[in-house]
């Protein structure tokens, strides 16, 4: 996981920043923009919702799809599973060996042992011993049935950054075209206006100087983008990495929480009596209330009675 966001942060700064950034990229999202703000609704305005989608499937397409054909998260969650339970199954097997219990009675105790709950239904359980045979693990209904829960539950994470993140990115470039589509509406007028051959170099002449004006201003741009998307990055790492109910170790949460779950309801007995050490007399009968005794050790009844 520390190599995917390696390779998240590269192609971010090779691919979807320079992309992002370049004067004829703005030039077609000023387009786009304005088509947003032509096809909303009287009184609505989805310009930075709408640029927002395209963004997020833009970064998807060229930083996160581009990697998870290398390092797919979500084939980190399964081989994570896989190796916890080759580890497990290798210890239990010495169980029986070391303490002398029939593998078969060994194996019935762990058939009650649950591994995967999510349900009542047969389906979506599975024994500690029906986990370990499974051949693989990834046939086990249950199994299929917890590993689609928790991609449900993070449904974004490793897919795009979140809305919260992308949102005020989406939000000052739908500003910034919508600007440059004021500014720039009267050269193009202009350009109808004269028509011909000098029409075109008007247009290509404030084509120009916007280049210019823009690569002046693309290095702030770039670290307002760059800020935004390591902020993003840092709540896909959080889902993926440091949330037990999201993360590539959520399958080994799940797992484990069962097992020890079921091992700590498993019923305790008694301590076994203890008898007295060897060597500390007791007293045949212990004298009765308001008995004195003297130093010979009888009580005034039992010297009577003597």
């Amino acid at each position: 996981m520390a190599n995917w966001k390696r390779r998240i942060q590269t192609r971010t700064e090779t691919d979807f920043i320079p992309w992002f950034t370049d004067f004829w990229t703005q030039q077609w999202l000023a387009m786009k923009v304005a088509w947003y703000k032509l096809s909303a609704e009287e009184g609505t305005d989805p310009t930075v919702q709408q640029l927002s989608a395209y963004l997020q499937a833009q970064y998807h397409d060229r930083v996160l799809e581009p990697v998870a054909r290398e390092i797919d998260p979500d084939v980190v969650r399964t081989q994570a599973t896989q190796h916890y339970l080759r580890r497990l199954g290798a210890q239990l097997q010495e169980i029986p060996r070391r303490y002398g219990v029939p593998v078969d009675q060994f194996d019935r105790r762990i058939q009650d042992i649950p591994a995967i709950a999510l349900a009542s239904q047969p389906a979506q359980t599975a024994s500690l011993y029906a986990v370990l045979h499974a051949e693989p693990i990834t046939r086990l209904p249950a199994y299929a049935a917890l590993s689609t829960r928790i991609r449900k539950d993070s449904d974004t994470t490793g897919k795009a950054p979140s809305d919260a993140r992308i949102s005020p990115v989406a939000k000052r470039a739908s500003e910034i075209l919508v600007d440059r589509l004021v500014t720039g509406g009267g050269a193009g007028a202009a350009a109808a206006a004269v028509g011909g051959g000098a029409g075109a170099i008007i247009s290509f002449g404030a084509a120009g100087y916007g280049a210019i004006a823009h690569e002046k201003a693309r290095p702030k741009m770039e670290a307002r983008l760059r800020e935004s998307l390591g902020l993003a990055l840092d709540d896909m790492w959080q889902d993926l990495v440091d949330d037990p109910a999201t993360g590539v170790m959520a399958e080994v949460y799940h797992l484990a929480g069962q097992i020890e779950g079921s091992l700590a309801k498993t019923e305790t007995h008694p301590a076994p009596f203890e008898p007295a050490p060897q060597g500390i007399p007791l007293p045949d009968a212990l004298p009765l209330e308001n008995e004195k005794i003297d130093d010979e050790g009888l009580s005034a009844k039992g010297r009577s009675d003597k």
